[in-house]
């Protein structure tokens, strides 16, 4: 086994023994299972760059150098073939996705196997940190190796197959992949979205111009980021994306073109088709994040009266990419929404069976366009259904709010609470691992906090009160800490709609005499413990500083409305609100309080 480091920059030597450049790159024939290097590129004199046959023109090689079959005079030079990449040029340093394992991941090194003296053939990439320590140096590779294997602990190998790599970096419509190559069309759209989503943002369209109409169209409606796909949208070209918007459910077109500046929207909407543009323009006209703007207009109502074999020929007539039906809802005489039926009920039922017959006569949930999103999607939730009609004011149906987009609705309200909270998913946490000194920050940040504040007493308060204030310091920080956790929970539970919720003058009461529970425990345990230790430590400075912990404690619950008006308020407007920024907030008034505190109970500055 060979590595392209390895290779890369050694010397090429002709029949004769005489050097004729340094090899800067490997051609393989993509077409085959395990590539065979088929081309050398080497660097000449001057820099020049050539190319030439490795079937036709190697005769030996090894680590230390490439030996031609000919001497320099007989070369003939080359070019790379329609189905050939380079190595190094494409895949070495490059985003390449891993379509086995459904990840994007960065090519470190490849390695090659040598069948035999002349001949090579690409296994796959090394994507781990081998690869990068043996493009290092191979001696640093070996040491930590050993340092590893001493330590019980080994690094293995990170190959992927030839076979399981996708090209992102290079355009490949006339390269032709061997017929067991995998690549992302053979992907689920939902795992094309995941990869996309982990792509340098310069590569996601090239991503897309691999993909079909209906592949993209699925793909796009599986982002997660709505600003993501707005952003691939608008870098398309007008006819691609309006075909694209045509092929996707009409509510989530109507969501993409939603986030799209006006006259991208309006152009794209004039190109789709007048019953595509008709439908997503009507889910525009609601309000976001109401059951109108995510229910589809793709759904199955027939009479009363009609029998099941009408039903059946009914639904069996529909196009490939109608929304899947699971209920069949019925209307009356006057068009209103009357009942429904399962599929299911109708696989059992006679042909000739009167569908009003079919109706199990139970109240039928509904919804109405301006209803809030999340409360149909706990309805769907609640109730066990698979889809919602939405009704207008005379109880016609307008659309249906199907599961899957109940469930997309869930999710999103869950990755807010847990943003708002200061928490993350296990997604985003899983795809962005910070370091262990950010993560501290983010859980513990009051420690850093009273770091800073200990240094800070100090050097303008003297060494006797910056140690008083080390020891009281933490209290008033992790009141302050406690508070933002208080407020995050009581906004995140308390709908400002909900009759139920407590009005803000109560949670005002209660946030200040939490605050004044607070500081008198406060005052009372340090009080009592000082007095224990009375004249073992100086106890002014003391009593001083737990004195300013609990007015800062005090501070901190009785501002707690303030930071609740705030979050309600950015909610309104639609911005999130991070709960660390939130909680950085909250330390940092609690800690700018307990100093003014401190140096007013202490006489002043030095």
């Amino acid at each position: 086994m060979i590595y392209l480091s390895q290779i890369l920059g050694i010397p090429v030597l002709d029949a004769e023994g005489e050097r004729i450049g340094v090899v800067n790159d490997l051609g393989i024939a993509t077409r085959e299972v395990f590539p065979r290097v088929t081309s050398l590129a080497f660097q000449g004199p001057g820099k020049t760059p050539f190319m030439i046959s490795w079937r036709k023109y190697v005769a030996s090689f090894d680590e230390n150098e490439v030996r031609l079959s000919v001497p320099a005079t007989d070369i003939r030079f080359s070019y790379l073939q329609p189905d050939e990449v380079l190595i190094a040029r494409d895949l070495l340093n490059k985003q390449i996705v891993d379509t086995r394992g459904m990840r994007v991941v960065r090519v470190n090194d490849l390695k090659l196997s040598d069948t035999s003296s002349s001949q090579l053939r690409l296994l796959g990439a090394e994507v781990g940190i081998r690869g990068i320590l043996r493009a290092i140096s191979p001696a640093l590779e070996r040491l930590v190796m050993r340092c590893a294997h001493a330590l019980g602990n080994d690094i293995p190998e990170k190959i992927i197959a030839w076979n399981y790599m996708d090209l992102l970096d290079r355009d490949l419509s006339q390269v032709r992949l061997s017929i067991s190559h995998q690549t992302l069309d053979d992907l689920h759209p939902a795992d094309i979205a995941d990869i996309i989503e982990q792509l340098d943002p310069r590569l996601r369209g090239q991503v897309f111009a691999q993909l079909d109409d209906t592949q993209a169209a699925e793909t796009m409606a599986e982002l997660d980021d709505d600003e993501m796909a707005a952003k691939i949208m608008g870098d398309m070209d007008p006819g691609d994306a309006s075909r694209m918007l045509s092929e996707m459910d009409p509510d989530d077109a109507a969501e993409l073109v939603g986030e799209l500046d006006y006259e991208k929207a309006e152009r794209l909407l004039r190109l789709m088709g007048i019953k595509e543009q008709r439908a997503v323009r009507q889910l525009l006209g609601y309000k976001d994040d109401t059951a109108g703007r995510i229910m589809t207009s793709e759904f199955v109502a027939m009479k009363r009266s009609a029998t099941v074999a009408d039903a059946a020929a009914r639904i069996s007539s529909l196009d490939d990419d109608f929304e899947p039906v699971n209920y069949v809802y019925l209307t009356n005489e006057d068009g209103r929404l009357d009942g429904v039926v399962t599929v299911r009920r109708l696989f059992i039922a006679q042909k000739d069976e009167c569908l009003g017959d079919l109706d199990n006569g139970e109240d039928l949930i509904v919804a109405n366009p301006d209803d809030d999103q999340e409360d149909v999607a706990e309805n769907i939730a609640k109730y066990n259904l698979l889809a919602v009609p939405v009704v207008d004011e005379n109880h016609k149906i307008l659309g249906i709010v199907t599961v899957d987009d109940a469930l997309d609705v869930l999710e999103e309200e869950h990755e807010e609470d847990l943003h708002i909270a200061g928490g993350s998913s296990s997604d985003s946490s899983s795809r962005e691992k910070s370091g262990e000194v950010k993560r501290l920050f983010r859980r513990q940040m009051w420690f850093f906090f009273w770091i800073v504040m200990a240094g800070i007493m100090a050097i303008t308060l003297g060494a006797e009160v910056g140690m008083a204030c080390a020891f009281a310091a933490p209290v008033a920080l992790l009141v302050s800490d406690e508070m933002a956790s208080y407020v995050t929970a009581f906004f995140i539970e308390h709908d400002p709609d909900d009759e139920d919720a407590p009005s803000p003058l109560g949670f005002a009461i209660r946030g200040i005499g939490l605050g004044l529970l607070w500081a008198a425990v406060v005052l009372l345990v340090s009080l009592a413990g000082i007095g224990l230790i009375g004249a073992h430590v100086a106890t002014q400075p003391l009593v001083a500083s737990f004195e300013a912990a609990a007015g800062a404690t005090l501070f901190s619950f009785a501002t707690s409305p303030a930071y609740l008006m705030v979050l309600r308020h950015r909610d309104e407007e639609g911005q999130e609100t991070s709960g660390v920024a939130l909680r950085a907030v909250a330390l940092m008034c609690s800690a700018l309080v307990f100093m003014v505190l401190v140096i007013v109970l202490s006489g002043g500055l030095r």
